[in-house]
């Protein structure tokens, strides 16, 4: 069967993805100082404002102000003419404490959410992620490159942009990139043709392999023909709403909750860190060939209510996915608390993880993309 499927991603200049990134940066800062706060942090942000809300329990004094203005000129708003800029944006402080009927069953090791996570695996691409998602993501991240590039060939690109790639598939193997969709912010002189065939030669060229562009691939670059207006100057933003650029594209199902702004007791992140985590190592052992893990927690209670496995008919001969799932419910500990030893969570590593996806990345933060399980995999 030949059909087509796609994924988008965005750059750090999004909207959204400046919540993101603000309601991370806010939790590092909180973790650098007190590894067992409760934080859930939220933002908002629409011309020259930002709102920050949530509940965070913590013995640490950060200033918020201070965090959120040093993350948006990290990002690369800090021209007032963007309309939106770290030195003059207004900024709303509305952090409450969290909730002491919530806060009871964290004492004792409990989830601090009820939900299901869901962690995946394929071999499509080395970074055992769906390819689409992953060339979306380094469309976007590329642009950035080029807009922060000394001498770059594009200086006049901005912080806001989007990706899409669609490919055609023949059952679950990637063949072609049918179509690219770049839009990205750009200053006002530039005319539309500039755009499109820098975009092309700098950004397209460079990421998409040419044996696996299709023979007629398609590119819109702004299709509108015109994005000067953008960040949230053009568009509001919330923290949380990107959940699908955050993980698999699409290709795969998410589950009820964001990641970004949650401390590691919200299994809404950790829960789903380590299926991830548990999926890419089945997968990279050998078990199969592609792989979903989902997990479920109740409110208060440690240990998961379910673990389901789905290797999606490519499991090695002679393993079941139930045989799966229940070597991981003897093997590991997917309480909280395990979660988060295991992945040394309660560290200032989560920024990094707002912007281009949370899976699927190196470095020494992403602990839940290591292959340290290959080995006791590789003894069912």
């Amino acid at each position: 069967m030949v059909y087509q499927f796609t994924s988008e991603s965005v750059s750090e200049g999004h909207p959204d993805k400046i919540c993101d990134q603000i309601s991370d940066a806010i939790l590092d800062e909180i973790m650098r100082k007190d590894t067992e706060a409760r934080v859930a942090c939220e933002c908002f942000v629409t011309t020259g404002f930002v709102l920050v809300g949530g509940e965070i329990t913590t013995h640490a004094h950060i200033d918020i102000q201070d965090v959120v203005r040093d993350t948006i000129r990290l990002i690369g708003y800090e021209d007032a003419d963007l309309r939106f800029d770290a030195d003059s944006c207004g900024i709303a402080n509305h952090v409450k404490r969290q909730s002491p009927d919530i806060a009871r069953g964290l004492k004792s090791g409990g989830a601090g959410d009820q939900g299901m996570m869901f962690g995946y695996a394929t071999r499509q691409t080395p970074e055992y992620m769906p390819l689409p998602i992953m060339l979306a993501h380094k469309l976007v991240k590329r642009l950035a490159e080029l807009r922060k590039a000394k001498n770059s060939p594009m200086p006049y690109l901005r912080p806001d942009a989007k990706s899409q790639v669609t490919m055609s598939f023949e059952g679950r193997i990637p063949r072609f990139v049918q179509t690219v969709v770049i839009s990205t912010q750009h200053a006002d002189h530039i005319t539309q043709k500039r755009i499109r065939e820098d975009v092309i030669e700098h950004v397209i060229y460079p990421v998409i392999p040419e044996k696996i562009r299709a023979s007629n691939m398609r590119i819109h670059v702004n299709p509108t023909g015109r994005f000067v207006i953008g960040g949230p100057y053009g568009d509001a933003g919330l923290t949380g709403r990107k959940i699908i650029v955050d993980t698999y594209g699409g290709w795969a199902p998410h589950g009820g909750g964001a990641f970004s702004g949650k401390d590691p007791s919200k299994v809404d992140r950790s829960g789903a860190y380590a299926a991830r985590h548990i999926a890419k190592n089945v997968v990279a052992a050998g078990l199969a060939d592609e792989c979903t893990i989902q997990v479920s927690y109740a409110i208060g209670i440690a240990k998961p209510v379910s673990i389901h496995v789905d290797t999606h008919g490519t499991a090695k001969e002679g393993l079941t996915d139930r045989h799966i799932a229940s070597f991981i419910a003897k093997n590991i500990d997917l309480t909280p608390n395990g979660i988060i030893e295991r992945l040394k969570l309660r560290r200032p590593i989560y920024r990094e993880t707002a912007a281009y996806g949370h899976f699927g990345r190196t470095g020494n933060g992403f602990t839940w993309e290591k292959l340290d399980l290959v080995d006791l995999f590789r003894q069912i």
